[in-house]
């Protein structure tokens, strides 16, 4: 099932500025924090100098220049953040897919290596693993794709056959070739699978439930439509 949305509604579902969960995700690991402190703290030196060199005609963009850079550790997330979004953003079409999950299985990807000296003195690289998920989803046009992300406990109860939601993003109206898929929703357990998330998964979930009411609704008035045609048919007989 592949439901067009409309530009506004997209937009809704990612946001030009990052969600909270976005800024949580680009804030990484204490690693990634120390990292914005480095850069921060070596933009505000360099700063410091230009003053030196220059004099005071540049005190007061240094000051402002150098108030943003020291909190670039701050703000940084939002940025780059808001920058993926864009890259979604861009994207002139949209649609509500679902299908069902067709394959998961778990592999090990190298996230980072390490330099060590074993016992003999010889200098070793370690590769760090990272176990990952990787879920194929498709529908019954033949559309399939792999999302691969960080391996959760809540997946542990995905299995092949469980309906699949996301959305999708094309610069085709048709939605004939999809350009882009976002984080992947499990509604019978509940979870989501991503690498990074790009939805407002509460907004996401309401118009999924929004969706399912309107196909029941369509549902029963068709059965209501196709029942009273066959009495009238049976009438038409008798008659």
């Amino acid at each position: 099932m592949l439901i067009p949305l409309t530009r506004e509604t997209f937009q809704e579902l990612i946001p030009a500025v990052a969600t909270g969960a976005q800024y949580k995700y680009i804030w990484g690991k204490p690693p990634d924090f120390l990292r914005r402190m480095l850069i921060s703290a070596v933009i505000v030196v360099f700063l410091l100098l230009v003053y030196k060199v220059v004099g005071a005609d540049v005190a007061p963009l240094v000051l402002i220049a150098g108030l943003i850079a020291g909190l670039y550790w701050l703000w940084g997330p939002v940025l780059w953040a808001s920058l993926r979004n864009a890259e979604c953003r861009k994207y002139q079409y949209s649609g509500f897919w679902q299908g069902r999950v067709l394959d998961v299985y778990i592999t090990d990807e190298v996230t980072s290596q390490e330099e060590t000296v074993n016992q003999r003195g010889q200098l070793v690289i370690v590769d760090n693993l990272e176990p990952r998920i990787n879920l194929e989803v498709g529908d019954k046009t033949g559309f399939t794709t792999t999302l691969r992300a960080p391996l959760q406990k809540n997946h542990q109860g995905i299995a092949p056959g469980q309906a699949a939601l996301m959305l999708v993003m094309s610069n085709e109206e048709d939605l004939g070739r999809i350009s882009k898929v976002s984080d992947i929703y499990i509604p019978s357990r509940n979870v989501w699978v991503s690498d990074y998330p790009y939805l407002r998964r509460d907004l996401f979930v309401e118009i999924s439930e929004q969706i399912k009411r309107d196909r029941k609704k369509n549902r029963d008035r068709d059965d209501r439509d196709d029942r009273s045609r066959a009495v009238k048919r049976r009438s038409a007989d008798e008659s």
